[in-house]
């Protein structure tokens, strides 16, 4: 994984990205985190680009797939 140009470790880049947000996040969370809208925050999730965990009403993301989403990587 690369964080600012520098080779980092899967566990180091979990713990450097998104520091500020929990473990497991909603979707407006991940609408600040990837800085994009509702529609397309749900439309990633729906196509599968982004696994997410669908629990009654709401969607629970782990970041590790936020994180994965970002350095390309399907989980």
């Amino acid at each position: 994984m690369f964080l600012n140009n520098l080779a980092l470790k899967p566990r180091e880049a979990y713990r450097l990205m998104f520091a500020d947000y929990p473990d497991v996040v909603g979707v407006a969370e991940l609408q600040s985190m990837l800085g994009v809208g509702r529609k397309l925050a749900y439309r990633l999730i729906n196509e599968g680009e982004i696994k997410a965990l669908h629990i009654g009403r709401t969607y629970k993301i782990p970041k590790a797939n936020v994180i994965a989403y970002l350095n390309g990587h399907k989980k």
